[in-house]
């Protein structure tokens, strides 16, 4: 990788989280429909995610050009963690309100803080990346002296299974309570969308950590990916079913949302399928990985575009036609990434 190419790579998430930023903000004071309120504030936070996708991006492309220090070490994925900590402060902060609309944008900001944590967590896991090419060209399953101590990884697994456990209560517990009203009908299923993410991830801090101590099973190598796949396989088809068999049409809406968070595990699958199939073998296609992440990000903003069009004619469609853009930046920032994860190990 060239400093050119890696300049670029690291700019993509910030372009994104700069579009996240100002398209949350510009739907928040611009127009009179009131679902301004829930996706101008959700989309802002998407940018959140973004930011600790960089953490992760310049982590990684650091070591591979070279410029890896003890600095950036520690800056990087306290970058990530500070912009989790500072979307569940928003999120909290929001759902102060009495509202509906406070009350449903303020748990799902508190949800996309929890994958921005996770995120950070994948950007900590990866401050020895490059261990992972050196130890995929052995035979043995040695643990490296340089390598995350058996302490360090299980509890970066862990702490990713402890954010993953949260949002997944925190969802089941909103949709125990859907008898008190939509919002939190709304905001439960979003939330089990959010912790499909946080799911998926676990996944990917564990390969990672998992490789770079040199312990990467053949049995992982096709579990992890399965259920990253098995998360967005979830998500999208519980979308589904909401969007065809909810009778409340604003509820119907919220499929749409899941969706597009299914379409995000999917992204995440790119860099898992990616780490598992190229560890101490030969992957052909793995030059073509990066384009299932683009595949994604354009299906969410296709999907997006049609909800625009329902949109002016049914209110409803209004919040998940904007946060399918947002996510769609998020599934084009994680391109960046797997196409950084395919550079760092390449053999060629």
């Amino acid at each position: 990788m060239n400093y050119g190419i890696s300049v670029l790579f690291r700019a993509i998430p910030l372009l994104m989280a700069l579009f996240c930023f100002s398209y949350g903000l510009f739907v928040y004071e611009y127009g009179a429909d009131p679902g301004k309120f829930v996706a101008g504030p959700v989309v802002f936070s998407l940018g959140m995610i973004c930011i600790a996708l960089f953490s992760t991006a310049a982590t990684i492309i650091r070591q591979i050009i070279n410029t890896f220090g003890m600095v950036s070490r520690y800056a990087l994925p306290a970058l990530g963690y500070l912009s989790a900590l500072l979307t569940v402060i928003i999120g909290v902060h929001i759902m102060e309100s009495s509202d509906s609309a406070s009350f449903v944008a303020g748990h799902v900001i508190c949800g996309v803080g929890l994958i921005t944590a996770c995120v950070a967590t994948t950007a900590t896991s990866s401050t020895r990346f490059t261990m992972i090419t050196v130890n995929s060209k052995k035979t043995d399953h040695d643990v490296p002296p340089e390598a995350f101590t058996r302490a360090q990884g299980l509890t970066l697994i862990a702490v990713a299974g402890l954010i993953a456990l949260t949002a997944w209560i925190w969802a089941f517990w909103l949709l125990s309570n859907s008898g008190h009203g939509s919002k939190y009908f709304v905001a439960g299923h979003v939330m089990i969308g959010l912790a499909c993410i946080c799911t998926s991830l676990i996944a990917l801090v564990a390969t990672i950590a998992r490789q770079i101590r040199n312990i990467f099973s053949p049995t992982e190598r096709e579990i992890w990916p399965i259920m990253v796949l098995v998360m967005g396989s979830l998500c999208i088809i519980w979308g589904i079913i909401l969007i065809l068999a909810t009778a409340n049409a604003a509820n119907r809406a919220t499929g749409y949302i899941m969706i597009g968070l299914g379409l995000v595990c999917l992204s995440i699958s790119s860099k898992v399928i990616l780490l598992s199939k190229i560890w101490r073998h030969e992957f052909k296609l793995s030059n073509r990985i990066p384009l299932i992440p683009i595949f994604t990000a354009l299906t969410c903003l296709f999907l997006s575009a049609f909800l625009f069009e329902l949109g002016s004619v049914h209110g409803y469609y209004f919040v998940p036609a904007r946060v399918l853009a947002g996510l769609g930046g998020i599934c084009f920032t994680l391109f960046s990434i797997v196409s950084i994860l395919e550079s760092g190990t390449s053999s060629k």
